[in-house]
């Protein structure tokens, strides 16, 4: 067997590698009573021999954490795509593919109570948005969250916990 080999692909998911702060807005949904904005830390980093991110990220609302979330992306040559697998402490969330388009890599997924779609829009080297929505048809989509952020140069305070 042949080890596998680290592609362009692969390389592209550096572009979120790093330590970020971000400004997010949780509109109101059946998840979410009232509109909301949070802040949060993202700490991201090339792992694995260069074959996957790995993302902690920390949300608060009002200095107080209320989400904390743990993801692993990688590319998958067989299948053609990008894949998310996502950790948090509401529980399970199902598996995503993605592809970039252009500058926006965008992760779709599939579940129980519907599906999800997560476009992480790269801005420029050191900014990106990421926005959230849901669906119960893979028709109409209602916002879940959108967040800005932008690269710390302060190591991020530690990992998010």
């Amino acid at each position: 067997m042949n080890p596998p080999k680290l592609t362009e692909s692969h390389r592209r998911l550096q572009a979120l590698a790093g330590s970020w702060k971000g400004k997010e807005t949780l509109f109101a949904s059946r998840w979410e009573s009232e509109e909301k904005v949070a802040q949060s830390r993202v700490n991201a980093r090339i792992s694995l021999d260069g074959f996957y991110l790995i993302s902690d990220y920390i949300q608060s609302v009002d200095e107080k954490v209320t989400f904390r979330g743990h993801g692993v992306y990688g590319f998958s040559p067989v299948r053609g795509c990008y894949t998310m697998n996502w950790f948090d402490t509401l529980g399970e969330t199902p598996p995503a593919n993605g592809r970039w388009n252009t500058n926006q890599l965008v992760f779709e997924s599939r579940g129980e109570n519907g599906q999800a779609r997560f476009s992480y829009s790269l801005t420029d080297d050191d900014h990106y948005s990421l926005r959230i929505e849901y669906s119960e048809d893979g028709k109409s989509w209602e916002p879940f969250l959108e967040g800005h952020y932008g690269r710390c140069d302060d190591g991020g305070d530690g990992p998010a916990q």
